[in-house]
């Protein structure tokens, strides 16, 4: 190499993981293997071959390398045995591509490296030294941040995503330091994704911060005791340490002892009949014919080149923990690799294009419930998991006889290996169908403990794709029978991830709305009422119609929703936000929390004897005695004869007397309507959870199993159910007894953490607010904080009224709250809490942008983003009726901010698990309450435990998104959820 010369590295890790992502699933015509990923780096890389002299980087390489990671363990996991202990497998569609994708590097003659005990990065930064030695350029082909510290005068990055040249200026513009900074940079934030730890508390800003003002990072060490913010200043001096071995995971080998040397990597011309040998065995008809247009070769006389495929394992294992930022909306093109796409095509397909013709082809495809296959012997039934095999993927559903996971018994399943082709295996049906006392096991199934056996290596086969409609209850039924079902798609989170906010995501509506199709209803095949029998007791013939259909229809769901995630820039939001979190809530479910029976039992008479005392008091305040619990006879009283204000009828005739009516008639100042409120409150609280919570515990494991709803919420926030766990209230005195009777196992505590405020925290991100940005940065109390800001009122010695009023403001612009509403919950003249709501404004008129840019941007797209992407949509918000528009106006506000929030919390529950076993730790996660986990963990557990949940919910944002606030977590440990609390 000489002066002059032009190297380009290709960050090959990166560049499959961007391709996998940048396209719909595609698989090869002929046997189904996937190639999607192939097809994207191929693309990706013809183009950049063919094109650099126009791309922003400008100049046409002398030489060229595409750099792999080898394995998965280097030298650093000697100097940190933890370093990315938390990585997660790739998609199990991916795995048999990593060995095709070197191969087809090879094809187009170009040296492929990669190097035992280092990774890609090291080369990378081992061979743009010996270049620059040599006198050339270094063009590196990647985004990461990890490259940045090597780019300087004579090596830059490219960023093909963006067609972005990535030199000294774009980095300190991005990071707030120079290249050279990077690596201190790095040690002091540390890396969630690579497990590299850096210093609590510390994030990309701060660090920029006082690496400015200290130099390095040694300095910074060294003088640390002159950092004023106490809470900043203890971390650095606790975890030094800590800082100086991070420093040493994210600095680079520039010294790797190189196999290929630099002479060896001139970037020779395309060798067209090996090429197009390689692109002919992937069938990449629309590539073969542009790269035997571009070298002048006859595609025809070309035989297809044999390749090597593994399936259900890595061709080459190491880039199992190969991690990257996904970058969605790759513009490749998509070629005819997809048994889906339109007729005569030839390739050329935009994903958007191939979404619409497999949802046509979905729709086109009518449904014949009369010929799905009733298995009933073991041999017909390992046919068809044999046939499942072979092809890769499968649609299976489970029958049961509870809508409970942890009690029901799995009665059937059901298989679609095709369109049309799908079957049903009873296994516990019982004879006497139609009798309430029913009979015997019916004869003629398959025993249950052999068609487990036979399903279970299929089902648990890395190699075999399985899709469901609400895959948590199925993995859940099966992870009881000692199956853990892995990969799986989800159809209905694949809805949710694209059309969050209109309409439902249960199968029946998805049939109807895709496929034209109105399915079996399950009343049609048990009855209804008194009449109605469990899934057991349905004869074989309408069992095997209705739940085949189901498999039926979730595959030919999967088959028209699922490439629009990628068409439609979701995949990250589906892969990262909805799948992983499958079976971490399942685990969890399945794990219960112990309650205290006599400690409900205790609290029911109490609230029993509290709500009776209030009822005297309303029969006294009504003047005469009636059924407090009867809308009608309340309205009667409240609107009929006693005459209070603001009252109106609903469409049945009779007086409203909804919890809104009432609060505003007791915030009015109206004593029987704040008596029925209260009344109404104890009531629920002993109907609702001390008189029913006990019978929900389990018979066998006695704990409560509560049931998670994913797909429930427009902004991503989960949701319980049987028990509702998320609506007991803790502002509440009997609220939080109620939470007393959540205990821990005996030697052992739950543990607490819940976000400090981190919907205010999203705000101030969103919104760019400086006084709340710096607030939260320096640890301050947000809400006296806000309080001075429109006071004028100092923050020491700040009366707790005047703090209250704030915080109520605070918490209120999320929600998009009214002048009335901020009235009746400060019980304040309407006209000061408008005037409160002008001086906010006034004082952060960053939060007006906000929600003006926020409802203009919804009204142009019908849906707004998380920080993470995730969508709400808000069709509505453009309606014609004031009251519509204004609810879905509100709502589009608060969704970016609570859906951000409930996006960190999943993140976080993602990561806990690997996380607690990395730390050896026994820890369990068994409850999620809007922004609160809750942990039960052995008494000699706790600190480590905390401190490692601390850790991860702290940090569950990066490194998708870098927020210019810390998240804070609080922690406490006890007996009882509401000590810990």
């Amino acid at each position: 190499m000489k002066n002059g010369d032009h190297l380009f590295l290709i960050d090959g890790s990166g560049y499959i993981f961007r391709a996998y992502h940048a396209l719909p699933p595609l698989t090869r015509k002929s046997d189904g293997l996937p190639v999607g990923a192939v097809s994207g780096f191929c693309n990706m890389l013809w183009k950049l071959l063919k094109d650099a002299r126009n791309t922003d980087v400008g100049i046409v390489p002398t030489h060229f390398a595409v750099i792999f990671d080898y394995s998965s363990k280097t030298f650093r996991n000697t100097l940190y045995s933890e370093y990315k202990a938390n990585r997660t497998a790739p998609p199990e569609d991916l795995i048999p591509q990593f060995g095709l994708i070197r191969q087809a590097t090879r094809a187009f003659n170009l040296p492929c490296i990669e190097k035992e005990g280092f990774e890609a990065d090291d080369l990378i930064a081992t061979y743009a030294r010996l270049a620059v030695e040599a006198g050339g350029d270094v063009t590196i082909v990647s985004s990461d941040k990890d490259l940045m510290q090597l780019v300087n005068h004579k090596v830059q990055m490219y960023d093909g995503m963006k067609d972005k040249q990535i030199s000294i200026p774009e980095v300190i513009e991005k990071w707030g330091v120079p290249p050279e900074k990077m690596i201190d940079l790095q040690s002091l934030t540390g890396d969630s994704t690579d497990n590299i730890p850096g210093i609590p508390g510390i994030g990309p800003k701060t660090a920029a911060q006082l690496l400015g003002e200290y130099g390095n990072l040694d300095t910074l060490l060294a003088r640390a005791s002159e950092i004023k913010q106490q809470k900043r200043r203890e971390n650095i001096i606790t975890f030094a340490e800590q800082a100086r071995l991070s420093r040493e995971l994210v600095t680079l080998k520039n010294d790797v002892p190189i196999d290929v040397e630099l002479d060896e990597l001139v970037l020779d011309p395309q060798d067209g009949p090996k090429l197009i040998g390689f692109l002919k065995a992937m069938e990449f008809t629309s590539l073969t014919r542009r790269v035997a247009e571009t070298t002048g070769t006859d595609a025809a006389e070309i035989e297809p080149v044999p390749v090597e495929t593994q399936w259900g394992a890595a061709a080459h294992g190491p880039d199992m923990e190969v991690s990257v930022t996904v970058a969605v909306g790759v513009e490749v093109e998509v070629t005819d690799v997809s048994p889906s796409l339109p007729a005569g095509s030839g390739g050329g397909v935009t994903p958007a294009e191939l979404a619409k013709s497999r949802a046509n082809a979905a729709i086109a495809e009518k449904i014949d419930t009369t010929t799905y296959v009733c298995i009933r012997d073991l041999a017909t039934l390992q046919q068809w998991i044999d046939e499942a095999t072979e092809n890769g993927i499968v649609a299976f559903d489970t029958e049961t006889n509870s809508l409970l996971p942890m009690q029901a018994e799995l009665i059937g399943l059901s298989l679609a290996l095709a369109p049309g082709r799908a079957a049903y295996v009873p296994l516990s049906h019982k004879s006497g169908a139609g009798d309430l006392l029913g009979g015997g096991m019916l004869e003629g199934q398959i025993p249950l403990d052999q068609a487990l056996a036979a399903l279970k290596p299929m089902l648990e086969d890395r190699s075999v794709l399985k899709i469901a409609q609400n895959m948590k209850f199925d993995w859940l039924i099966m992870h009881r029978h000692g199956i853990d079902i892995a990969p799986f798609d989800d159809t209905m989170l694949i809805s949710y991830a694209l059309d969050a906010g209109p309409g439902g995501h249960g199968m029946d509506s998805l049939s109807e709305r895709w496929l034209g199709h109105k399915t079996i209803q399950y009343k049609d095949v048990t009855g209804n009422g008194r009449s109605s029998v469990t899934f057991d007791m349905v004869d074989l013939e309408r069992a095997t119609a209705y739940a085949g259909e189901d498999a039926d229809v979730t595959l030919r769901l999967w088959r028209a929703l699922k490439p629009r995630l990628a068409a439609e820039g979701m995949a990250t939001v589906y892969e990262r936000l909805e799948r992983p979190l499958v079976e971490v809530l399942a685990r969890m479910e399945a794990r219960g929390i112990s309650i205290d029976r006599q400690i409900l039992s205790r609290l029911s008479g109490d609230l029993a004897q509290s709500a009776a005392a209030i009822e005297d008091e309303i029969y006294k305040l009504a003047g005469e005695r009636f059924n407090i619990g009867s809308p009608k006879q309340l309205g009667d009283i409240l609107f009929g004869r006693m005459g209070f204000p603001g009252g109106s009828k609903t469409k049945t005739g009779q007086w409203s007397t909804s919890a809104q009516v009432l609060e505003d008639l007791a915030a009015a100042g109206h004593e029987l309507p704040r008596k029925i409120v209260d009344w109404r409150q104890l009531t629920k609280l002993k109907s609702t959870y001390t008189d029913a919570l006990p019978g929900f515990i389990h018979a066998e494991t006695k704990r409560v199993h509560t049931c998670y709803a994913m797909a429930a919420t427009s902004t991503g926030r989960l949701s319980s159910s049987d028990p509702n766990l998320q609506n007991i209230p803790i502002r509440t005195t009997e609220g939080r007894k109620i939470r007393t009777a959540f205990i821990a196992a005996p030697g052992h505590k739950l543990i607490s953490a819940d976000y400090s405020q981190i919907e205010l925290r999203v705000l101030a991100h969103v919104a760019d607010i400086p006084q709340l940005k710096q607030a939260f940065a320096e640890d301050m109390d947000i809400h006296a904080m806000t309080a001075s800001e429109m006071f004028g009122v100092p923050v020491e010695g700040m009366p707790s009224e005047v703090r209250r009023r704030a915080k109520a403001i605070n918490f209120g612009i999320i929600y998009g709250i009214s002048a009335f509403g901020l009235a009746n919950q400060l019980s304040i003249p309407r006209e000061e809490a408008g005037q409160y709501i002008r001086t906010y404004f006034e004082r952060f008129p960053g939060i007006r942008d906000y929600m003006e840019a926020t409802k203009a941007f919804a009204r142009a797209n019908g849906y707004v983003e998380t920080i993470f992407g995730r969508r709400a949509h808000y069709p509505e918000i453009r309606s014609s009726n004031p009251q519509m528009r204004a609810f879905n106006e509100r709502a589009a506000i608060n969704a970016p901010i609570q859906g951000s929030a409930a996006d960190i919390i999943r993140h976080a529950m993602i990561r806990m698990d690997d996380a607690l076993a990395a730390a050896k730790l026994s820890a369990r996660m068994l409850l999620q309450v809007h922004d609160e986990l809750v942990f039960e963990a052995p008494d000699k557990e706790v600190e480590e435990t905390i401190t490692i949940v601390r850790h991860i919910m702290e940090n569950a944002a990066m490194p998708a998104v870098s927020l210019s606030v810390p998240l804070r977590v609080d922690a406490r440990a006890a007996q009882n959820w509401d000590e810990a609390h």
